[in-house]
C-alpha cells in the first residue's frame, strides 16, 4: 500500500496528463517515487533522447554526453513534470535545453583547451562515422539560421507538432509554422 503522499501525487498526475499519453502510468508511478518506473521511462525513451541529441549536435560523442546528462536530469526533475503537455514533449524540451547548455559550455571553453586536449591525448577527434553522419546532416541544414535549424530538427526530425515545438522553443505556434515555411522556401531555392 502506498503512503498517502504518494497516492495523492499519483492521482494529481493522472488528472493532468492527457489520456492520449501512453506514458501516463509510468510517469505517475515515477513521480510517486517508483525507481523501477523511472528506469522503465529511461529505457523506453533512451533512443528518442539520443536521436534528438544527435540531430541537434551532429556528433555521436556529443549526443552521448547530452544523453547522459538528460538521463540524470530526468531522474532529478520527474517530480517537476506537471502534465500540461505530453511526457515526450516535456522530455524533448529537456533534451533541447541540455543541448543549448552544452553549446554554451563549448563556446566558453572551445578554443585552446579543446585543441590541447586532443594534442595531449586526453580527448579524441571525431571518427569517420561521425564525420560522414555530420556531413549528411549538415548538407541539409548548413545554411539555416539557428532558430530555423532548431525548428526543423524538432518538427521534421522528431516529428513533433507545431504546437509541441512551439512550447519547447518558447515561441508562438504561428512562428513555428512560419519557420517551417521559410525553411521549405530556402531549401527549394538551393535545388
Amino acid at each position: 500500500m502506498c503512503c498517502p503522499k504518494r497516492s495523492s501525487i499519483y492521482a494529481r498526475t493522472r488528472r493532468r496528463v492527457t489520456a492520449a499519453d501512453p506514458d501516463l502510468d509510468r510517469v505517475a508511478a515515477a513521480r510517486a517515487g517508483d525507481r523501477a518506473a523511472v528506469e522503465n521511462l529511461l529505457r523506453h525513451h533512451y533512443d528518442r533522447i539520443h536521436g534528438l541529441a544527435w540531430q541537434l549536435t551532429g556528433s555521436r560523442a556529443d549526443a552521448d554526453d547530452v544523453t547522459q546528462e538528460v538521463c540524470c536530469t530526468l531522474v532529478e526533475k520527474i517530480g517537476d513534470f506537471r502534465g500540461e503537455a505530453k511526457f515526450t514533449t516535456w522530455l524533448c524540451a529537456i533534451v533541447f535545453n541540455a543541448v543549448r547548455d552544452a553549446r554554451r559550455r563549448r563556446r566558453a571553453f572551445a578554443g585552446l583547451t579543446g585543441r590541447l586536449a586532443v594534442l595531449a591525448g586526453l580527448a579524441r577527434g571525431p571518427d569517420g562515422r561521425d564525420m560522414h553522419d555530420a556531413m549528411w546532416l549538415k548538407s541539409a541544414i548548413a545554411g539555416l539560421k539557428p532558430a530555423l535549424r532548431d525548428t526543423v530538427v524538432l518538427v521534421a526530425g522528431q516529428q513533433l507538432s507545431h504546437a509541441e515545438a512551439a512550447a519547447i522553443l518558447g515561441v508562438a505556434e504561428a512562428t513555428v509554422s512560419w519557420r517551417m515555411h521559410e525553411v521549405r522556401r530556402l531549401l527549394a531555392g538551393r535545388v
